[in-house]
């Protein structure tokens, strides 16, 4: 039989706030202007000591900061070590780390180069400094797959504690990429924004407004927490990942990739396209990203299909910490019993298909299933399935 995954903690660094709440807060609020950095955040209290900050990259910073926050929601957690993983995803990993010491290579010399730069650079470097922190044995994983990284990380991490291999793991994903090279690099290939507006499925989208964040969920075992007291606050009873193999950067025409993942993603939550009542959608604000995903919804649940929201037009587009952000986002959507609008929206899209599309204020609505989308470049898409709790 297949086990119940349960989240029962949530964490988050974003640049509309530090911890779930304030996020949620600036979920629901205007959205920040320009580059979606994370301001004020302090990495000490999540160290040891200023030396030991010091040799973490700010992505793995970010990572300890929303652990820490999820695992205190969570509680104690009383199960094997060698059962409980970590699964976190990235995009690009410590490129600040990278940056900075290509320049002092450059300027100073070979022997100037910092000894920690590959374990501080390395993608894994979240998921191993998580590990360690707090003793998890278990499987400890770097999933990198573009901005479908922490989608992806989050269903194999239930995976892994549906198939009985772990009864509790820590997963999610961040992202720190707000160097100068990698915007130059993002810009050049018109990706961002070039008036700083994220506006998901607007007819005046133009790209994305780059962000840096960190989303960490708790998962165990659904009576395992039961038994324990802790509070449950969703369910993952489903996941996919489909490639599109088509184009580097574009998505396949049609939204077909979008279709198949959030077909399988169905199909393994024993859930038609009809029970669906909610959708966090990618939607980057990129011309060819928002029209695909909008095309793939229409096709799949028609014109009475779920409600749907984009929260990058307040978060902009943390690239690998992406799905985790907005799978955070429908939990505690659930929570509040509201949907976040999609923010930057105003101007309809005449050759968009229409759907349900949640602008200007929260939405009340009843919880249900729902669906958080993620599609990278490289023809990566992720779809997850998060259900409300049990009654």
């Amino acid at each position: 039989m297949t086990r119940r995954v349960a989240v029962t903690g949530i964490g988050i660094v974003s640049p509309c706030g530090i911890g779930r709440e304030a996020f949620w807060e600036g979920l629901c609020s205007p959205a920040p202007e320009g580059i979606r950095a994370v301001h004020d955040f302090d990495p000490l209290p999540h160290f040891a000591n200023p030396k030991e900050a010091r040799r973490a990259d700010r992505f793995t910073q970010f990572a300890l900061a929303a652990a820490g926050e999820a695992l205190e929601q969570a509680g104690e957690i009383d199960a094997d070590p060698t059962r409980c993983g970590v699964l976190i995803g990235t995009g690009i990993g410590g490129i600040n780390t990278l940056e900075k010491q290509i320049l002092i290579r450059a300027e100073k010399g070979e022997r100037r180069v910092s000894p920690f730069l590959v374990p501080m650079m390395m993608p894994n470097a979240a998921p191993a400094a998580v590990s360690m922190r707090y003793g998890w044995q278990g499987p400890c994983e770097a999933t990198v797959t573009a901005c479908a990284a922490s989608t992806h990380a989050i269903g194999n991490a239930a995976n892994l504690i549906r198939s009985g291999r772990c009864d509790a793991v820590i997963t999610g994903g961040t992202e720190s990429a707000l160097t100068i090279t990698a915007l130059a690099g993002f810009g050049n290939m018109t990706a961002l924004s070039s008036v700083g507006i994220s506006r998901p499925f607007d007819a005046e989208r133009d790209g994305f407004m780059m962000a840096e964040a960190a989303a960490i969920l708790v998962l165990e075992e659904h009576s395992a927490a039961e038994a324990r007291g802790a509070e449950i606050l969703g369910e993952v009873v489903g996941s996919a990942s489909s490639a599109d193999a088509h184009h580097i950067t574009a998505p396949a025409p049609g939204g077909s990739g979008a279709i198949n993942c959030m077909e399988i993603a169905l199909a393994d939550a024993s859930l038609s396209a009809a029970d669906i009542v909610h959708i966090n959608a990618h939607g980057t604000s990129t011309p060819l990203n928002d029209m695909a995903e909008a095309i793939a919804i229409d096709k799949l649940f028609g014109t009475n299909g779920p409600a749907v929201t984009s929260t990058k037009g307040v978060t902009g587009h943390a690239l690998g910490a992406a799905g985790a952000l907005e799978a955070a986002a429908v939990l505690l959507s659930m929570q509040h019993r509201l949907i976040p609008p999609t923010a930057g929206y105003s101007t309809p899209d005449p050759e968009m298909p229409s759907f349900d599309l949640v602008t200007d204020e929260p939405r009340t609505w009843e919880p249900g299933p729902s669906m958080s989308n993620s599609f990278g470049f490289g023809g990566h898409n992720g779809t997850l399935v998060l259900a409300p709790p049990s009654a």
